[in-house]
This record gives structure tokens, sequence and C-alpha cells, in this order.
């Protein structure tokens, strides 16, 4: 074959093995180059190579190996069978049947001319070459084989064995290479009964010396996995490890712990948005999730709920026209804002923020711009400024509209941006339209991750953005951003969104205007080589943390994703002694718990931002916290929380129960509620009565040394998809309270602790002011004493028996009840 047939192979073999090359994988490769060390940097113990080597180097190096073994594989194979086309003969088969042939090759690979082409054995020993070198990196690879339960990485088997045997492997493929370049093919067949030597030799050793020995020789290579694991998640940095000598109950003085009790989460946020869309409906708006945060509301620390009203085209059903979803039902339009803790008399939420236009009952607030171009669910592109008025709400028979003025979007006027985007969005209405004008503008990707996952694609959005109210009155989107890998040394990996990673940061928080579509990116963990590798690629595209408006970073939290993945992490690796790690001896769970009046369901606790104080600390702050529990146990061992305020945001801080006591966890709770007569008795009523009861998550709130144990209990009407709070549980140690109110609840709580109650608000102070329209609020009263407590439940026990009698048609005894009630109100 010609020198030019060569050329030709070569170049097709080339161009096939390129289209394996990934992009990424070459710019943060040379993003990482020549990336400085840091202070206390990770260095994996075995090749002692930084983690910015196995982030950057040896993916771009196995993707260059990649291509030259796959082009010298196809440069083979296409050389062979050009050069052999002729010795393959079609013959008749000995059955002469007609029409049937088969294919004989004639002239073996490692035989006649063929073999002895100079470029053919050149193709052959860089093969091989190929191979050595790959057989060098994937040294590398044995740090992220999987061992089972106790052990990700390097173990001693392959330190002592396959490691040895790889260098003899490399040397083999050296040798090979030469041999079938100086024409000696057979000879290097010989050489095959290395790679055999190197995958039977290392089960051997593992069976019959390492398995008996196995604590012993194994102890240094656990710890490595611990070590790295630990790091990887970002459990060595920022972390505060102690131990709490918890009290199953305390006495509760009220003043001492103010901000925690007025700040008690009493909507479960799945039925607060329920009775949103019942008691705060603005068609065609939806409430499409719900977020907790807090604000300084008349100068307190108030913990809230948050749901933005999103625009659905689906709302539109038929209506759903070109003109409608693009140029009239452009955007989503305000929140609404209720105080968590804070419930009407008739059992509803209290909003700060309601209606349309917006509507405040404080003066903390302020709204400018309630119209939300960028949210959550926003997926249709639409046209601004343009000559239809944009639909904005509906005000009694009438409809309110708007006209954008912001900069967000980018112009249509010219005929050639109009070609482009109907082209792009294949969508000729866009270009024969007569409602866009010389200012008109198209806005794309108003979806929160989407718009994000274009700008910043290496980094994994969190799949729960969260709206602010700045102190200006302006919306804005904040999400964090998550830089990833499945390639830090010695770890275990975990899944996140189908995608297996072992290493995790929150590297970025970014901010979305919700009317403009802004995009601002603030690098949240400069420490992080692989962000530090962007910022070199994309010097403008990340701003400091420092540079964030401080009213928005008042809002700033730990994710909820992240703090997850390390809960999952640490209830396994706060085990540090590789033998107690080995042994599996103090492995915890995460805590369950049942919202089910039966033992049939039960769910790990989901973390819980709240209001509290630390132990030890005297100012209540927003955290995230988790509990945890022996294995196959109930009682509490530990709980974890994320802080989230000032300079304290990103400290993580455990706190490692004493086993001196027994502390009740989530599912015990759950258990003495149901077991309860009086609550049991109630939930079964309703339900008889054709509602349903609806369980909140258990809340575990830490309270000096110990635990407070919150569950809000909701009733719906089957006819009524607005849950409305009923009856509030609350338990710590031993005690177990359940009244109407929150309020009641505790002081009878408190009362039977030996604590001081709260304060008692004057007769003749008036209740707070309302808007039109807002839910009013329960009057303020007086605290019951203790004997009026017990006279309210005796009513209410007879009042229940009632019901029960009446229901059963026996209404002699019913009337007895009914007398019995009568008295006790006289009295």
């Amino acid at each position: 074959i010609s020198r030019i047939a060569a050329l030709v192979f070569l170049v097709i073999a080339v161009i096939a093995a390129n289209a394996t090359v990934d992009n990424w994988t070459v710019v943060r490769y040379f993003g990482g180059l020549r990336l400085p060390r840091t202070a206390g940097e990770f260095i994996e113990p075995i090749f002692h190579r930084p983690l910015h080597f196995y982030f950057f180097g040896l993916p771009f190096y196995n993707m260059i190996l990649h291509v030259v073994i796959t082009g010298a594989v196809l440069v083979l194979l296409i050389y062979w069978l050009a050069s052999n086309a002729d010795t393959l003969t079609a013959m008749r088969t000995p059955t002469g049947n007609p029409g049937t042939y088969s294919l004989e090759f004639q002239t073996p690979l490692l035989g006649g001319r063929t073999f002895n082409s100079t470029f053919v054995r050149f193709a052959a020993a860089l093969l091989l070459v190929g191979l050595a070198i790959k057989f060098f990196f994937n040294r590398y690879n044995l740090l992220f084989e999987d061992h089972g339960l106790f052990l990700v990485g390097v173990d001693w088997v392959a330190d002592h064995i396959v490691l040895p045997l790889q260098w003899l492997m490399i040397f083999g493929a050296l040798a090979a290479a030469a041999l079938i370049f100086f024409k000696r093919p057979r000879w290097a067949l010989l050489l095959l009964v290395i790679p055999l030597v190197r995958y039977v030799l290392p089960s051997l050793v593992a069976g019959l010396y390492v398995r008996p020995n196995e604590l012993a020789l194994e102890r240094p290579y656990i710890q490595h996995h611990i070590d790295a694991t630990r790091q990887a998640y970002g459990l060595n940095q920022r972390v505060k490890e102690t131990s709490l000598a918890a009290e199953p109950e305390i006495r509760i003085d009220y003043s001492g712990h103010e901000a925690l009790l007025s700040n008690v989460r009493l909507w479960d946020w799945q039925a607060f948005q329920r009775t949103l869309s019942q008691i705060q409906p603005l068609r065609p708006y939806i409430y499409y999730d719900t977020d907790v945060d807090r604000y300084t509301i008349d100068g307190q620390l108030r913990q809230v709920l948050l749901s933005a009203r999103d625009f659905d085209i689906r709302q539109l059903g038929i209506a759903a026209n070109w003109i409608n979803s693009h140029l009239i039902y452009t955007h989503g339009y305000g929140i609404v804002m209720a105080e968590a803790n804070r419930i009407t008399s008739d059992g509803l939420p209290y909003l700060f923020v309601q209606n349309a236009p917006p509507e405040l009952t404080t003066k903390s607030l302020k709204f400018t711009r309630p119209e939300l171009y960028f949210a959550e669910i926003s997926q249709e592109p639409v046209f601004v400024d343009t000559a239809q008025q944009e639909f904005n709400y509906p005000s009694g028979s009438k409809t309110e509209y708007t006209a954008y003025t912001g900069r967000g979007g980018f112009p249509v006027s010219s005929l050639l941006m109009r070609l482009a985007a109907a082209i792009g969005y294949s969508d000729a209405n866009i270009l024969l339209t007569d409602y866009l004008k010389g200012s008109s503008r198209m806005m794309i990707h108003r979806a929160i991750r989407d718009r994000l996952s274009t700008l910043a694609g290496f980094l994994t959005w969190d799949s729960d953005p969260y709206i602010v109210l700045t102190s200006t009155g302006r919306l804005i989107w904040m999400a964090d951003g998550y830089m990833t890998s499945d390639a830090h040394p010695y770890s275990r990996a975990l899944y996140l969104n189908d995608r297996s990673v072992n290493y995790m940061r929150n590297s970025v928080k970014a901010t979305v205007d919700a009317y403009t579509g802004e995009v601002n990116l603030y690098v949240f963990d400069p420490n992080d080589v692989l962000i530090e590798a962007y910022r070199r690629l994309f010097p403008t595209l990340f701003k400091p943390l420092s540079a964030m408006p401080d009213d928005i970073r008042a809002h700033a939290r730990y994710p909820e994703t992240l703090f997850s993945a390390q809960a999952e992490i640490y209830r396994t690796f706060h085990m540090r002694d590789p033998e107690a790690f080995y042994n599996r001896a103090d492995l915890w769970d995460l805590a369950h718990t049942s919202t089910r009046q039966t033992d049939a369901g039960a769910q790990n606790v989901s973390p819980s931002y709240v209001v509290a104080s630390l132990p030890g600390e005297n100012q209540a702050e927003f955290m995230l916290i988790t509990v945890f529990t022996p294995a196959n146990k109930d009682n509490l061992i530990a709980f974890m929380a994320a802080r989230c305020d000032g300079a304290h945001l990103g400290e993580l801080v455990f706190e490692q129960l004493s086993k001196q006591n027994i502390i009740f966890g989530p599912m015990q709770i759950d258990a003495r509620i149901n077991q309860d007569q009086n609550i049991s008795k109630d939930l079964t009523l309703w339900s008889q009565q054709g509602s349903s009861v609806i369980r909140g998550q258990t809340l575990v709130l830490p309270i000096d040394n110990s635990f407070l144990y919150v569950e809000p209990i909701y009733i719906q009407a089957s006819q009524a998809s607005m849950p409305q709070l009923k009856k509030v549980a609350l338990a710590m140690g031993n005690r177990l309270v359940y009244q109407d109110t929150y309020e009641q609840a505790l002081s009878q709580l408190i009362a039977e602790l030996g604590g001081t109650a709260p304060p008692q608000p004057q007769p003749n102070q008036p209740a707070p002011a309302q808007t039109a329209g807002a839910p009013q609020a329960a009057p303020s009263v007086q605290q019951p004493s203790n004997q009026a407590v017990q006279t309210l439940q005796q009513i209410r026990d007879h009042l229940r028996r009632y019901r029960e009698l009446s229901s059963q048609g026996k209404w002699a005894e019913a009337g007895k009840e009914l007398d019995a009630i009568q008295s006790l109100v006289q009295r």
C-alpha cells in the first residue's frame, strides 16, 4: 500500500480517536496548570500527589492515552483489512445451496507481508508503548477501588503485591513493543504470562494471607480512607465536635429562651403551601415551592415561610395560545410571607405579605418590584415591552396590566435578531408577529436552574433556589452551586442527582434578579481547588463573597443538599479509630419519624431550618439541624447543626450525647403521641368525621443541654385541600402536653417543669393592625392558670365523650355529659 494510503488511514484513525475528546477535561487541565499548593492541601499518602493532580492532570492524561491507543488500534485494523482484501475469496458451500457463500481469510495477522510492513510494526509498537503508559497511570486507579464497607482505595494487597506487579506489566509491554518492532512477534507472545500473574496472584494472597489477618494489615489503609473521606466532604474544616451531657428534661425559663420559643415553626411547608392555595388564590399563578428564612421584623428576629407566585402555562388550558404564552402572561407576581410561629384563631397562617398588589402588615418590609420574570418554573421564552400589554394581576372584576421597563433579556428590534431567534427556537411566529416594536426584548432561560446551568454548567446547582425580599423591596433568587468530583483518592462515594461523587463543596452562591435576570456568582469557598481553577479560566465570571450586598448576604444559608450528604457520611465517619470503623461498633442512623397514627410508615427525619441557640451559646441564630440515633435504635445519640448567620455561616457543629441518659428520639415521641389516650381519641374522631389528619414532622430543638420536641397536628376537610392547625403536642423527657394552641401547650409544659412562664400581656393591649382581607390574628388574652387549664381539659373530655355517645345513639348517657359540661362552665 502506498505511503499516501497509509497517511489517509492515519488521518482517519486520528479523526475517529479525537471524537472521544472531552473539551471540559482539556479546559480543566489548563485551568489547573501551575496551581499553587496551599497550606493544609490534601496530599494522598501512597503516591504523594496533590489533589489537583487527580482532578485535572490524571483525567487529561488518560484522555490523551485513550486517543493514542484508539488511533493505533484503528490504524492496525484498517491497514490489515486493506492489505488482505485480495486474499478474501468467496466459495460455494459444500452443500451447493445457490447464493450461499463463506469467506475465508488466507493470511493471518502475524504472518505474511502484512506484518512485515514497517508502518504496521511501528503502529503495533506504538500501541504497546501506549499500553505501558496506561499501565503506569492505572496505578493511580487503585486509589478508587472499593473493597466493601470498610475501605475505598489502596489496601495491603494493592500496596505490596499489585503495585510491584504493575511495574512488571509496564516493563513487559515495553519489551513486547521492542520485540514486535524488531520482527520478533512470537517472542512477544511469551510475555502474556505477566498479566496472568498480575490478575491471579493478588487474589491468592488476599485469600490465604490477608483475610485471616485483615484488621492488623489494613489498619493504616483504613485510616487513610477515614481521613480522606472526611476531607472530601468538608468534615475537617470549620467543624466543631464536642460531647454534650444531655438531660432528659430541664427547667425552662421563657425569658432566657424567648428567641427560640417564639420562633418554633408550627407550619409544615407542605401543609402551608396547600393552605396558601386556598386563602391566597390568585389565578393563573401557583405556589410552586415554600422556603424557610429569617427576617428582622419590628426589631425582632423572626422565622418566616415564603412562597413565590409563579406562572405555569398549563393553568391556561386551551387558552395557551402563542399570544397568551409569549406576550400576555409573561411573569409571576409577588410573594406571600407568613410568620412561622403565629397562627390565627381559625388555625391559619398569620401573613406579613399578602394579596395583589402586595399588602404588608409590618413597616419592616417593603415592595418595589413584585413582578417575577425569572422564577423556578418559568419555561417559555417571552417578549416584553411590546405593543401588547402584559397581565399583572386580577383586581375584582377587572384586570391590571403592566409594561416592562427593565433591561432584562436582549433586543429583538432588528430583522436579523428576530430571524436568529425564530431559527433558534423553531418558531416562525417570532418573525411574523406585528406586536414587536423597536424597544421590545426577548427573555430566554427564565427558569433559575436552567439559567444558572447555561451560564456555569460546570457547577452542580441546588434543586431548591429560594426567594429573598431585599431591603430595597426587590425580589432576588438565591441558589447554591457545588463543585463535585468522583476523583478524590480514598473517598467514599455518594449519589447526587443520579451521579456518583466523592468530593463536594458549596463553592458558589448565586443571585438572580427576578425582574431583570441579572446573575451574580459569589465564591463562597475560595479554598476549593476546583473553583480556583475555574476562576483562573473565567476571571470576570466570579466575585468574592465580600462583594455580596449586606441585605442579601443576611439571607445566605447553609444548603440542605450539602448538609444531607455530610450527615450521611458523618453517621459512619464520626468513627476515627480504624478498629471501631472496621467493626462498625458505633454506627449511627439518621433519626426516623412516623407521621401516621400507626407504625406502618417510617422515614428519615428531614433537616430543619430553625432559630435556636447552640449549647454554650447565648445568642439565638438561624441554623439547619438534624439528629442521629444508634443503628437500629430510636434514642438520640447526636445532633448536627450548620450555622447560617454572620461570620459563622458555613460552620458545622456536632454534639455527641452522653450515653448515661437515654434521650428520646423523634420515633419514640411519635409512639408516645400515638399511645396517648386523649390524642388517640381525637385523631380517631376526626378521621371518622370525614376529615384527614395531617401530622407535621416532629421538630427536635436543642435547648440548653436538653431537647424540646414539637409536633403540629392539622386537619383537612375532605372537600377542600386547606389544612388548619388543630392541635400542638410538646414533649420534653417523660412529659407530653397536648393543647389547642402552641401558647397553651408551652405554658402547661413550662408549669410542669417548674419554669418561668411567658409574660402575660396587658388586658387592654390592642391586637396588631391588619390590612383589609388579611386573616385576623387571634386577640391577645391572658394565659390561663393551672386550675383553668385543668377545667378546660375536663370540658374537652366530656365533650369528646358526648360526641362518642351521640354517634352510638346513647342519648341518655350523652345528656349526662352535657350536664357535666354545663356544671363546669358555670363554675
